[in-house]
């Protein structure tokens, strides 16, 4: 299939994102270069021949910042860095464009943050077929706070559902959920036997 074939296919309604490396401390398989810059479709259409590395740590971000989450800590809040996850090899900055834009979406730095706020979070199982080995079944909640593991958590479940903590716990809404605080259809990759509802309980990010 061809490139314009492939990008024909492409019906998304978030807008597209930037990767530019901005350090480099030591030898990237894939020639990355500092300055250079990676235009994503949305996120979940990266370049050919993309590092799945650096997309299995990046995709927690671009998530984020495709919902709305802002970090408050950076000059341009919808931002973020992201490390390489071999070694710390390269540093990327990863940044969203306006929708139907090539102007970057920007946010001057909170300058009345004073360090992390995190968000009281709930995962509830709201779906369940088949066999579960943790034997999870529907009703059973999970309260987490920011980024905190959860302790006896299916580890699959867990890094299955950390995209949607990750971007709630950053103020990111979901659209098209009727309560845009939640998600619920965060899948167990085994089977698809359980789903989930990831949400934020804050009441102040409820106003």
């Amino acid at each position: 299939m061809s490139k314009a074939n492939m990008n024909k296919q492409i019906d998304t309604p978030f807008p597209k994102l930037k990767l530019t490396v901005t350090n480099v401390f030591g030898h990237c398989y894939h020639g990355y270069k500092k300055g250079d810059e990676l235009i994503l479709e949305d996120f979940t259409h990266p370049p050919e021949f993309f590092c799945l590395g650096l997309a299995h740590v990046l995709f927690p971000v671009i998530y984020a910042l495709s919902f709305g989450a802002k970090f408050p800590f950076m000059e341009n809040q919808r931002s973020l860095l992201v490390t390489c996850p071999d070694g710390g090899k390269l540093e990327f900055k990863a940044e969203i464009f306006e929708k139907d834009s090539s102007k970057v979406q920007f946010i001057p730095k909170d300058q009345t943050h004073k360090g992390p706020k995190p968000k009281k979070m709930v995962i509830e199982v709201v779906k369940s077929k088949g066999k579960c080995h943790f034997g999870y079944k529907v009703g059973d909640k999970w309260e987490t706070t920011g980024l905190k593991c959860i302790p006896g958590f299916c580890g699959a479940a867990f890094h299955t559902a950390f995209p949607a903590l990750f971007a709630l716990n950053f103020g990111a809404k979901f659209f098209f959920m009727p309560d845009p605080d939640s998600i619920d259809t965060v899948t167990c990759p085994d089977g698809g036997n359980i789903i989930f509802k990831v949400y934020r309980t804050d009441e102040e990010e409820k106003k």
